[in-house]
């Protein structure tokens, strides 16, 4: 610490969900030692990233694609508990068995240029000043609300799957569901089995993907986002390339009418929702299952934002800026993804390291 009560260390991590906590397990194999070299940042209360605010319905069963963090695998979870319990404390485990450290509750309001060459991370517990950063803050602090005309006049109760409760709340309800991914149609099905009425709504047809997802498919998908990433665009998510899988609950869905899809309304009224062509619906509640945008505001003092609104980034480094590494973000956010992404920040972070040491 320098005598204006700023910390110096080599890297701050920012984040300790998938992506947060592999690039930590990497340093520490890198030989650098928590609260000495780095310190992991989190906001949340307790362990288990994103995942510890997900709705109790959703299953460890009905997770598609949880990958383990590097060293430690996930074994013998129990399919009926909810998710957010079972990766919650898989998580807190894997912070204790690689003595990680993480600081929660931290918020971190801003990443200025600081002095000699490093970065000033402004936080709730201080500034820190590392030499490189790795930010894995994810998406899920951001939802995206879509603005329709008249929103704001609807009468019954608009909410984001960000704070989705359950089917429960929505028994004996008209409800509408916007949005064609993952989150939508189970929010959907689930719903169906006890609201009143239910419309799906998205702005584009979905698509159904049959049979399994082979790795070339992954890549391919993976290869996609990448490129918008490169040219400093927006990260879409993986899944959004990726169509949504037709399994027996789904094709079951489908033939019971669940599914039938409706194109984005025009307005919304004080009591549902109109169409271009003069159909309306009335509603009790409508249901904006409509995604995430990166959480990145704290870096905006950087300027690392290209003219199409993302961050160019190459491998994990920000184009603009070496220093800053970004996982989770993009190609990286799948949680295959951010294993492989922590481990490339980390190598990259290393070299950085080394050079400023010759």
């Amino acid at each position: 610490m320098n005598n204006f009560g700023i910390r110096e260390l080599d890297v701050v991590v920012i984040g300790a969900g998938q992506a947060g906590l592999s690039a930590a397990y990497h340093l520490r194999r890198a030989g650098l030692e928590p609260d000495r070299d780095f310190v992991v940042l989190d906001h949340a209360p307790r362990p288990g990233g994103a995942w510890q605010f997900r709705w109790p319905s959703l299953t460890y069963g009905k997770v598609h694609g949880m990958h383990s963090l590097p060293g430690m695998e996930l074994t013998g979870a129990d399919d009926s508990r909810p998710s957010s319990e079972v990766i919650g404390a898989y998580f807190d485990a894997y912070e204790h068995r690689f003595g990680l450290r993480v600081h929660r509750p931290v918020e971190v309001s801003a990443v200025r240029e600081g002095e000699n060459g490093r970065l000033f991370v402004e936080t709730s517990e201080g500034t820190y000043a590392p030499r490189a950063l790795i930010n894995a803050t994810g998406t899920w602090d951001r939802p995206f609300w879509p603005r329709y005309p008249g929103q704001e006049t609807f009468q019954g109760r608009q909410l984001h799957t960000a704070n989705y409760p359950g089917p429960a709340e929505f028994a004996g309800l008209r409800v509408v569901v916007v949005g064609g991914g993952a989150s939508g149609t189970q929010h959907l099905m689930e719903i169906a089995e006890g609201a009143a009425e239910t419309y799906w709504v998205t702005r584009r047809p979905p698509v159904f993907r049959e049979g399994p997802f082979d790795e070339e498919q992954g890549r391919t998908a993976v290869a996609m986002v990448e490129e918008r990433v490169r040219r400093g665009l927006a990260p879409q998510s993986v899944v959004s390339v990726t169509g949504l899988p037709l399994n027996d609950a789904v094709r079951a869905a489908r033939a019971r009418g669940v599914l039938d899809r409706l194109p984005m309304f025009e307005r919304i009224t004080p009591t549902g929702v109109i169409w271009p062509d003069g159909r309306a619906v009335e509603a009790d509640a409508i249901l904006w299952a409509t995604g995430f945008r990166a959480a990145v505001d704290h870096l905006a003092p950087l300027g690392l934002r290209e003219p199409g609104g993302g961050i160019r980034v190459e491998d994990t480094r920000a184009v603009r800026d070496a220093r800053v590494h970004l996982v989770g973000y993009g190609p990286s956010a799948s949680t295959i993804g951010a294993n492989r992404a922590g481990r490339a920040a980390v190598r990259s972070v290393t070299r950085l390291l080394e050079s400023v040491a010759a």
